[in-house]
């Protein structure tokens, strides 16, 4: 009798396990990396699995400024944010500066001017070829804006920064090796089989560092400047992260909802 119930018992708990439901995978996976003795908060998205998508503003049409806003907002869905990036750069009201397609809507236009800059510096987002990141029905994409603007994909969401990190493999030829223009940077890259791959230094690193921490550690072939110094944010519950920009908030905003 004990053999019998011993295997009724076991039979029991091996039914319990097959029809109890395991918890899902995480779509989205933050955690420190160090390259070329830079430290780094490397965020790792499945666009087929992750809900990713852009914000930029809230139901009154006020920008979010913040990312605990932006969390505050998913959670009266009853849903959660993990992740949050800013995603590129924005003007004093808090508006993108280029391109921003969110929900398939055009929110602003693309940005193809030269641009102009103090003390002969041009500011980094006209510093061509910039480019664009986008989510569409295939998953998440990085161009040069100019074949953005030539192909016109069917976006879901997209915004436009500069200068790109990564073309096709190759490194922004205005890159410097040894640069000392040095301070912290954000950045996307779009990898192999189609993951995203977030970056935020909490190290100073120059443009040609933060290129190479895509192509040679990520290895992604194609990657995307997003913001720097005082503009360089995450959000990251999991880590204790809810970064403030020094601007008094970000633009738009990229972030992971479940």
């Amino acid at each position: 009798m004990t053999y019998l119930k011993n295997g009724v018992l076991f039979a029991v708990m091996m039914l319990v396990a097959l029809i109890t439901p395991l918890p899902p995978a995480l779509a989205q996976d933050c955690g420190q990396e160090t390259f070329q003795d830079a430290r780094y908060i490397v965020c790792t998205v499945e666009p087929g699995k992750a809900d990713l998508r852009l914000f930029w503003n809230d139901v009154n049409g006020e920008p979010y400024r913040y990312f605990s806003r932006v969390a505050e907002a998913v959670g009266k869905e009853g849903r959660a944010l993990t992740f949050a990036m800013n995603a590129g750069m924005y003007r004093a009201d808090f508006s993108p500066i280029g391109l921003y397609v969110e929900n398939g809507r055009e929110l602003r236009p693309a940005n193809t001017a030269g641009g102009e800059g103090s003390a002969g510096l041009l500011p980094n987002f006209y510093k061509k070829p910039n480019g664009v990141f986008f989510l569409d029905d295939a998953g998440a994409g990085i161009l040069p804006t100019d074949q953005f603007l030539k192909l016109r994909p069917k976006v879901r969401f997209a915004t436009q920064s500069g200068p790109l990190l990564v073309m096709q493999n190759k490194l922004h030829p205005a890159f410097i090796s040894g640069s000392t223009d040095r301070t912290r940077r954000s950045g996307v890259g779009v990898c192999g089989g189609g993951t995203v791959r977030f970056a935020a230094s909490d190290d100073t690193v120059n443009f040609h560092e933060f290129a190479r921490l895509f192509r040679d550690h990520f290895k992604c072939p194609n990657a995307l400047f997003l913001d720097g110094g005082r503009g360089v944010g995450i959000y990251n519950p999991a880590m204790g992260r809810n970064d403030r920009s020094w601007h008094g908030g970000f633009g738009p905003i990229f972030g992971v909802v479940e």
